[in-house]
């Protein structure tokens, strides 16, 4: 299921390919200037396919029925406008596989919801492939109750507006830091119901799989046959996802050669003072460890409060506790050594509350990587949902320029990134 050579333009309900020039003129809500535009550029090949699919009954020991546990992947190799034999190889760009997280699919990353370039239509004009996915059991994965179980409920529009569109708009506030959010489409107070870019991501809302820890292994299995399929990666996994972030570099030694957390389920939550985020640190099904572990009773975590001093910037009154490892022996995740590792986090997000925890127990376990806080790069206003934000161009700017330098991929004038 390929196209070749033909130029994108992308939108947020699906993305339309024709030989024209991509403007991504949508209709409502631009932000203007170069937030609106990305200008033209050469798609090499397109196409769509599905991995991780396994039948009921194995071809060679009888007649299957059914297939579950597939993803929907879409993808977009980029071509030079001057050689349309470009490959990533050529250049040191690696394929980008992004992972979207709960009630969502991977319309998330195919453009906003006001009709501007999305995360993965930036990407593909500054050279990098980009796998697109939708998890099993969700959008174009289909979803098969005799394997999953019954699907869970539905999205809540006042959830989402509280969580994701207009947290500054809660009274009384449910994280301080939400009163700092303006990025949303339309400005702050705009994320409601009856504003159109409200009703187009609400529309693209899905229900989630049930059992959590089931669809981010089924995720872990299907990303895993893709980069079987395509080679050493680069994943950016969003919220829910989070724990894949560990898992999938476990799962694939030596193929995942960056990672991309955005505000990752982790360590602690906006009930971290009062409960772990996850059972074993940094996920609920315990990762690899060493030294092993058999469950969550031997990491022996602890509640830990937040630093006098705060972090990132942040006093300590506006965060939550963590969940760290009490000893005498430190358990230390495998596999991700030597691996670029990059959390970020929003200034109002919910997550900006204990996210910094998640890289506290990576830190106490020896395993490098890097935090960032928006603000403190200069990336101000973004809640949850940075990618569908106003913004969201200069935050992939910032993250291309940080996986070019982690990646040692130059431009063609010797710079790093674009």
């Amino acid at each position: 299921m390929k196209d070749r050579f033909n130029i994108s333009k992308s939108m947020f309900a699906a993305a339309t390919i024709c030989l024209a020039t991509a403007t991504n003129a949508g209709a409502h809500g631009h932000s203007g200037g170069n937030q609106s535009q990305l200008g033209p550029y050469i798609v090499g090949e397109q196409g769509v396919l599905f991995v991780g699919g396994t039948y009921d009954v194995a071809p060679n020991a009888g007649a299957p029925t059914t297939m579950a546990n597939q993803s929907y992947v879409f993808y977009q190799i980029p071509a030079s406008p001057t050689n349309r034999s470009w490959s990533w190889k050529r250049t040191g760009r690696l394929p980008i596989i992004m992972i979207h997280g709960g009630s969502q699919t991977g319309a998330n990353f195919l453009g906003t919801p006001d009709g501007r370039p999305g995360w993965a239509e930036y990407y593909v004009k500054n050279g990098w492939p980009v796998y697109v996915i939708d998890q099993p059991g969700r959008g174009k994965s289909g979803y098969f109750p005799n394997a999953y179980g019954p699907q869970g409920p539905t999205a809540d529009p006042s959830r989402t507006v509280q969580r994701f569109t207009a947290p500054e708009l809660s009274n009384p506030l449910q994280w301080p830091q939400a009163k700092y959010h303006t990025q949303w489409p339309g400005g702050p107070g705009s994320g409601v119901p009856g504003q159109y870019a409200f009703d187009q991501l609400f529309a693209s809302q899905v229900a989630n799989m049930p059992n959590g820890d089931q669809a981010l292994a089924l995720t872990t299995a299907a990303v895993t046959a893709l980069i079987k399929k395509i080679g050493p990666s680069i994943i950016v996994t969003h919220s829910m996802t989070g724990p894949v972030s560990w898992f999938i570099p476990q799962a694939n030694p030596g193929k995942v050669k960056a990672v991309l957390a955005i505000e990752p389920t982790g360590n602690s939550s906006l009930d971290g003072d009062t409960t772990p985020g996850t059972t074993c640190g940094l996920s609920n099904v315990c990762l690899n460890f060493s030294p092993p572990v058999s469950g969550p009773a031997d990491l022996k975590l602890v509640k830990t409060p937040p630093p006098a001093g705060g972090s990132q910037g942040q006093p300590a009154s506006d965060l939550k506790s963590c969940w760290l490892q009490s000893g005498p022996v430190i358990h230390k995740p495998t596999g991700l050594d030597g691996i670029p590792i990059l959390i970020q986090t929003g200034q109002a997000s919910y997550h900006a509350t204990y996210d910094y925890c998640t890289s506290r127990f990576l830190e106490q376990a020896g395993v490098r990587h890097s935090h960032v806080y928006l603000p403190n790069v200069g990336i101000k206003g973004n809640g949850h949902m940075e990618m569908l934000e106003k913004n969201n161009l200069q935050i992939a700017a910032f993250d291309e320029k940080w996986f070019s330098k982690v990646l040692h991929v130059r431009d063609g004038g010797g710079h790093w990134g674009h």
